[in-house]
């Protein structure tokens, strides 16, 4: 007759100090694990044991987003947010708001400073609930990045509260498909290094006292055009430089130009922009007949240029009054003594594009 011997696994009490090595690592580094979890799963892990119960509400970084936003439907699930008494009433309620009452509660459990903010969303009226956040994390005084990605049902999206403007110790600011249009003062982002501005609606007056409003900018991507700033007729583009004198990395769609009173576009700017190392000049076009003009503009300003990237664009757009004709010859005054980098994208081989890499080629090697 064969004989079975049993042996029992010895339990995780024979071995209290190998089953559960992650809970003995520093309390930073555990914040940090957290932090590369989605919201959810982090609060999730409140149920591990009693050490990790309110480990995640210490998180600093915090980042919402709605299309990854999975509402439970485990009415036993211990890790979901809820503040009610009945499960039932949280139940009968949308998705979304389910997704702004999860934002709520959060922030009202967290504990410590809120360094990181990043929030993903669909807006379908005013955007209210969105106010109470900002009102709410301008009240913590310790948030450094902002990241608001906010599609709205109108067309000028999510207007932005004045209270974003109570947010100083900011040192990133990034906002897609918003609406700015207040006409008072800002107070000053004295801490403000990089901003980013996609599709933001707003005056090209509010543009520039926005700007003027970061004097220790270092980085800036607009991707802005005619068709989100309404133009005074009042504004150029030398404006705008104006207001960032400390610029070293700036990516900018073309058709910014168009927004600032073209006709009187200067040949360079008044004062040099000698901090500037980085340039990319996003759908860009030759044919048009401000494009190689405002390109020479930037160039001429950024005598240290190293790294210079050019994103091409169709021209089968472009209006017959837009057209423009030109010469290299005409820019013949033209250094880059200090460029390393060129990159030139969405290259189709034509005539003016040759030509201008055959140009870059020239200026830079004389």
């Amino acid at each position: 007759m064969r004989r079975y011997t049993y042996h029992k696994c010895k339990s995780q009490q024979e071995y209290p100090n190998k089953m559960d090595r992650i809970s003995k690592l520093p309390l930073g580094i555990i914040e940090t694990i957290l932090c590369f979890l989605p919201i959810q799963e982090a609060a999730r892990t409140s149920i591990l044991s009693r050490e990790w119960r309110y480990l995640w509400t210490k998180i600093p970084n915090l980042v919402f987003i709605e299309k990854n936003f999975q509402v439970s439907t485990d009415r036993t699930d211990g890790a979901e947010l809820s503040l009610y008494n009945k499960p039932s009433k949280r139940r009968k309620m949308s998705k979304k708001s389910k997704f702004i009452d999860a934002i709520y509660q959060v922030l009202l459990i967290h504990e410590g400073p809120i360094h990181e903010f990043t929030l993903d969303m669909q807006v379908d009226d005013s955007g209210v609930e969105i106010d109470h956040i900002l009102l709410h994390l301008s009240k913590k005084k310790t948030l450094k990045m902002l990241n608001l990605d906010i599609i709205g049902d109108g067309y000028e999206g999510y207007v932005l509260p004045i209270s974003l403007f109570s947010l100083h110790q900011l040192t990133e600011l990034y906002l897609n498909d918003c609406a700015l249009f207040h006409e008072r003062p800002f107070t000053e982002f004295s801490c403000l290094t990089t901003l980013y501005l996609n599709g933001l609606s707003t005056y090209d007056t509010t543009l520039l006292r926005l700007l003027s409003s970061c004097p220790v900018l270092k980085r800036l991507m607009l991707y802005c055009d005619g068709g989100t700033i309404s133009d005074s007729r009042r504004t150029t583009i030398v404006d705008l430089f104006k207001c960032v004198p400390m610029i070293e990395f700036l990516s900018v769609r073309f058709f910014i130009v168009t927004c600032f009173v073209p006709e009187r576009l200067s040949k360079v700017l008044p004062t040099a922009l000698v901090d500037l190392k980085y340039l990319c000049m996003d759908h860009f076009c030759f044919s048009h007949k401000y494009g190689l003009p405002f390109l020479a503009l930037l160039i001429r300003s950024f005598p240290n240029l190293e790294k210079f990237k050019l994103v091409m664009y169709e021209d089968y757009w472009l209006d017959e009054d837009e057209m423009g004709a030109y010469t290299l010859e005409d820019y013949s005054d033209i250094m880059l003594e200090n460029l390393n980098e060129f990159h030139i994208l969405n290259y189709r081989d034509a005539e003016d594009e040759l030509d201008f890499v055959k140009f870059i080629g020239q200026v830079t090697c004389t």
